[in-house]
């Protein structure tokens, strides 16, 4: 964990609950996790983890690179949906949503103007976590992204419940399971 002290004020979100807070300038972190071009911050004053956008890097003394931010230009249409996807991180496991299993189905689909919609399924470790709908935004703004997609839905479902087992062989290695 990197120790930083926040150079500015700047908007962040508590982990799991999902609340918007404002991180106040001059407060001690500590960067927990830093992917998919946001960061995760364990704040003492606030007893608490919370996480900021890329946008703010800064105010940690950061840029969103140093996150993990990637952005895809030219390919696929698909493949670089399911990339983007590998961009979004539940801010308190170190492994993008694909891979572990949260994203249930996408499907691209072209429209009359020549652009495309992408409608994603995915779910959540848990039906309570407070972070689905910040996870869900996540996945939909950088999906928008994308040249050529002019609508982006990212619904979040139950059925089927997720577990453990959905989490691919690589991921489950890296979070030491089995």
């Amino acid at each position: 964990m990197e120790r930083v002290e926040l150079q500015r004020e700047c908007e962040a979100v508590q982990i799991p609950a999902g609340t918007p807070i404002t991180l106040e300038k001059g407060i001690e972190a500590f960067i927990t996790q830093s992917l998919g071009g946001t960061f995760t911050l364990q704040v003492p004053a606030y007893s608490g983890l919370y996480r900021i956008a890329g946008k703010d890097a800064d105010a940690i003394g950061k840029s969103a690179a140093e996150a993990g931010a990637t952005a895809a230009t030219s390919g696929d249409l698909e493949a670089m949906v399911w990339e983007q996807l590998k961009t979004c991180y539940d801010p308190e496991i170190p492994v993008n949503i694909v891979d572990l299993g949260l994203v249930y189905g996408m499907e691209v689909t072209p429209q009359s103007d020549g652009t495309s919609k992408v409608d994603v399924k995915m779910t959540l470790t848990a039906q309570g976590c407070g972070m689905g709908a910040s996870i869900a935004f996540d996945a939909k703004s950088k999906l928008m992204t994308l040249a050529g997609v002019s609508e982006a839905n990212v619904d979040l479902v139950w059925d089927p419940p997720w577990n453990p087992q959905m989490i691919a062989p690589e991921a489950r290695e890296k979070l030491g399971i089995d």
